[in-house]
């Protein structure tokens, strides 16, 4: 079980971003994301990461 997926279960409105290097589609598998799991690939601006986590504060 993931890392998230186990937190997931104490808190199951747990906000996750995933990083990854891997194409997003081949990131998330069959692609489907639980709610309120987003992933962002690599290469990426900081400030686009630090608005996806901005957004998911605040979301």
């Amino acid at each position: 079980m993931l890392s998230a997926e186990a937190a997931r279960l104490d808190r199951p409105d747990l906000k996750v971003l995933f990083i990854t290097g891997y194409a997003e589609n081949a990131a998330v598998g069959n692609g489907l994301l639980a709610p309120c799991m987003e992933v962002v690939t690599k290469p990426f601006f900081m400030g686009d990461l630090a608005a996806r986590v901005h957004d998911r504060i605040e979301a």
